[in-house]
């Protein structure tokens, strides 16, 4: 573990909410394991225009019996085992001699910033209560860092907060280097270390380059403001206000909405009934369209960052550790969407992501390597709902050693009208939580639509 900087203390107020920053660390994997270098590849590089993508646990203290200090201690020691297998984490963004972007990890290197903070007057249950991101935010490292900062800085950083009745785990992961799937096999696998575990059960696969081996150089830079996330930019500033708001769909909710919309004979076209995914997809898509007040002629655009693990050919393995996820795009007039059955959406959305197979994926590569085009994170089409994260990720078994976590979020980085994070529900089984961000109107509008809360 490198030293400890210069004690830090920042006190900063958002809502009410005060954060004291105590000190930073960095830690850096326990073994010296020399230089080493990894190709960002296709999959990688569009994301070096998003921003830091960011996730926050909170933990309770178990009445008292669970001491930050201790809680602080045993995560760093967990760091430092488990940045041996995930190294990448542990170094910065860099370019070779043809300008092309890599991962460069050398032993000298500072590692993965960890910051220590307390805001003893606020309680797990307030947080938890929290529906938009304001509050949560000075929980979360990285706020309005793009992943091109990468080249000057960690690739992951972690602020622990001391709470009135347990701890805020706020983590901000570079998007350029890995996605969902990559970052919660990371923090099962940093969980299981703490809860005693000699090694990790499922080891990360490193070889970018066998999921695609195309070089590409790009001649990127970071503009010379670069916009902050979620409204400090002047074009933030001129766009409507966002409210982000989470709905929770009980098992019986989700089952019902899957019912309905695969209650007709299915299509004779040989069509799969619709998944649970492409169900509640629609349901949303169907009532945020509507909540917007779209005029029929108005285009909305579904969009959804799909895992390409089992799509590419050859498949690559589970523990894949980078970016394996391509968006899927796919729309219609706002009219058609509201006028026919939820089918007719679901089956937009399926066969978009059916098609999307091991030579489309092929097809949009070599596009995007003959004209590479570097998109903003909000760049997802047109009155959109776009669709991030994954209910399969088991966000709810990530324990250190002193229990599940009692909420999982996002915090407010890569946020824009219609993009939404699906969690695993805390109540587990098949129930869903769905964090949303609109503009406010059509936020209220959806608050009140009781067919779309399942109340009626």
């Amino acid at each position: 573990m490198a030293g400890d900087l210069p004690e830090v203390v920042k006190k900063e107020e958002t809502g009410g909410l005060k954060v004291k920053i105590t000190g930073k660390t960095h830690v850096k994997p326990a073994k010296k394991l020399d230089k080493k270098e990894f190709q960002l590849v296709t999959f990688d590089l569009p994301y070096l225009a998003f921003y830091y993508n960011q996730k926050l646990l909170l933990y309770g203290d178990n009445g008292g019996e669970v001491r930050f200090p201790e809680m602080v201690e045993k995560l760093k020691d967990g760091l430092e085992t488990v940045l041996e297998p995930f190294h990448q984490l542990a170094g910065r963004l860099g370019k070779d001699k043809d300008g092309v972007f890599r991962v460069e990890y050398d032993d000298d290197m500072e590692g993965v910033e960890v910051a220590e903070a307390v805001a003893d007057d606020i309680c797990i249950a307030d947080l938890v209560a929290e529906e938009g991101t304001a509050t949560l935010k000075e929980l979360i490292p990285y706020n309005g860092i793009l992943n091109l900062e990468g080249l000057q800085r960690p690739l992951m950083a972690v602020q622990l907060t001391k709470l009135k009745d347990g701890v805020a785990m706020g983590c901000a992961f570079n998007h350029a280097v890995l996605d969902g799937t990559a970052t919660w096999h990371f923090m099962s696998s940093w969980a299981e270390i703490c809860r005693g575990a000699q090694d990790i059960s499922v080891a990360p696969f490193l070889e970018r380059t066998k999921a695609r081996n195309t070089r590409v150089k790009l001649d990127i830079t970071l503009p010379p403001e670069p916009a902050a996330a979620n409204g400090d930019s002047k074009e933030a500033a001129a766009a409507p206000p966002l409210r982000e708001k989470v709905f929770k769909f009980t098992e019986a909710a989700i089952d019902k909405i899957k019912s309905k919309v695969n209650s007709t004979n299915l299509p004779s076209d040989g069509s799969n009934p619709f998944s649970t995914f492409q169900s509640l997809s629609v349901h949303i898509w169907r009532h945020v369209t509507q909540a917007r007040n779209l005029k029929p002629e108005d285009i909305t655009v579904f969009t959804v960052f799909a895992d390409c693990r089992k799509r590419v050919d050859p498949p690559m393995p589970e523990s894949y550790f980078g970016n394996l996820i391509q968006a899927i795009f796919t729309g219609t007039a706002a009219g058609l969407l509201l006028m026919n059955p939820p089918e007719f959406g679901a089956g937009v959305i399926q066969k978009a992501i059916v098609s999307h197979d091991a030579a489309a994926i092929d097809q949009r590569n070599k596009e995007w390597e003959s004209a590479p085009k570097i998109f903003q994170f909000k760049d997802a089409g047109m009155n959109c709902v776009a669709v991030g994260s994954s209910p399969r990720f088991k966000v709810y078994d990530v324990d250190f050693g002193w229990g599940k976590p009692e909420s999982v979020r996002s915090g407010c980085n890569n946020r824009f009208d219609g993009m939404m994070y699906l969690y695993q529900g805390k109540d587990g089984g098949r129930s869903i939580d769905v964090e949303i961000s609109l503009e406010e109107e059509a936020m209220a509008r959806l608050e009140k639509d009781k067919e779309f809360l399942m109340e009626n």
